[in-house]
């Protein structure tokens, strides 16, 4: 039986007064359990504040929208604060513990991909939280918790039971939360909306690629990453990635068509996708996409820290590197019609404009 490819929205995990979780769940997007990938998204209300914690997975998170702050502390290092926002790209290796905050009026949401190779559950991210009532701590015995963190275990009562919320919670307008250091910004974040363009093609589209030489850290995490912005009617060009990866692609805005074939030249997905869709591209997979008028924008992980792709369309697809004589004798054409193939696209790369 064939897995369904179609693309899912996210539904509600846990949440209230300050904001809420959402994931994918790979019962309804079987790809995510087939490929070991996990997917959730992080909405904060003003004033929200999720918990530290830490998760089974290595991920890569992307700022969807709004401002706010954020603090990660690698392994045996100090607390770095960094103020993020809209189009911050982060990579949170394992044993990262993190926590978010929006002081803003405005949603702070925050998507995060990642590999569940070594989670607990395949296509699912599993959270380990510090504090609240689901809190590392509160399965400690008060004597060992006590003697760890050398306090009397009155006092001990009162840390660990005195959060009563779980993952989230909304703080006191008037909390004082610690301020953000422009220093802890370098080598952790890379704002997509800001980085030099890896493609930028006139009337089709533009790409900012997260690998280890922007951002180092994607090495640890083994996952890169993509910004795309394919303008109004333009097409992505048919494409697979040629060293085994994945591609988890969730749509940042507008909308538009994409189709994927797999094996036997089979079409395996036909379908219109919109903001908040998620979908998975299997390894090999070709996908192409075209977007609606007002354009689209999405971001992927390709499960590869440095990925590379093969297009079989524009300027530097494989087409362009096969003799006038093999093109000519694998399609079964004259030289005519060869030609006429050859000589189309042959400025034009990986996006290509709507037609006039």
């Amino acid at each position: 039986m064939a897995i369904d490819l179609s693309p899912k929205l996210a539904k509600k995990v846990y949440g209230g007064d300050g904001g809420a979780c959402y994931a994918w769940c790979p019962n309804e997007l079987p790809m995510l359990r087939e490929g070991n990938i996990g997917a959730s998204k992080l909405v904060l209300e003003r004033n929200g504040f999720a918990l530290p914690g830490y998760s089974d997975s290595a991920k890569v998170a992307y700022v969807l929208q709004g401002n706010g702050v954020a603090g990660i502390i690698l392994p045996e290092k100090e607390e770095k604060v960094l103020a993020i926002k809209k189009g911050d790209a982060m990579a949170l290796p394992f044993g990262v513990t993190t926590w978010w905050y929006n002081k803003h009026e405005t949603e702070l949401a925050i998507l995060f991909l990642g590999d569940t190779s070594k989670a607990h559950k395949p296509g699912s991210f599993t959270d380990f939280f510090l504090t609240g009532p689901n809190g590392i701590f509160t399965g400690f015995s008060t004597e060992f918790v006590s003697r760890a963190w050398d306090l009397d275990e009155t006092t001990v009562k009162n840390l660990v039971g005195s959060q009563s919320g779980k993952g989230i919670v909304k703080l006191d307008p008037s909390f004082k939360m610690p301020e953000p250091k422009k220093e802890h910004y370098t080598g952790l974040v890379l704002n997509c909306e800001e980085a030099p363009l890896d493609v930028d093609i006139k009337g089709g589209g533009k790409v900012v690629v997260l690998n280890t030489k922007n951002l180092p850290l994607v090495g640890e995490v083994g996952l890169g990453a993509d910004l795309v912005r394919l303008n109004g009617g333009a097409m992505c060009s048919p494409g697979f990635s040629c060293d085994s990866a994945l591609q988890v692609t969730y749509i940042v805005r507008g909308s538009g068509r994409v189709q994927v074939v797999g094996v036997d030249g089979k079409r395996v997905l036909e379908i219109r996708v919109e903001a908040g869709n998620l979908f998975i591209v299997p390894r090999f997979f070709v996908v192409s996409k075209i977007s609606d008028p007002d354009g689209m924008d999405w971001f992927s992980i390709i499960t590869t820290p440095n990925p590379v792709f093969t297009h079989l369309a524009g300027r530097t697809s494989v087409w362009k590197a096969l003799s006038p004589e093999v093109l000519q004798a694998s399609f079964n054409v004259s030289s005519d019609v060869e030609h006429k193939f050859s000589s189309k696209r042959k400025a034009e790369e990986i996006f290509f404009p709507p037609p006039n």
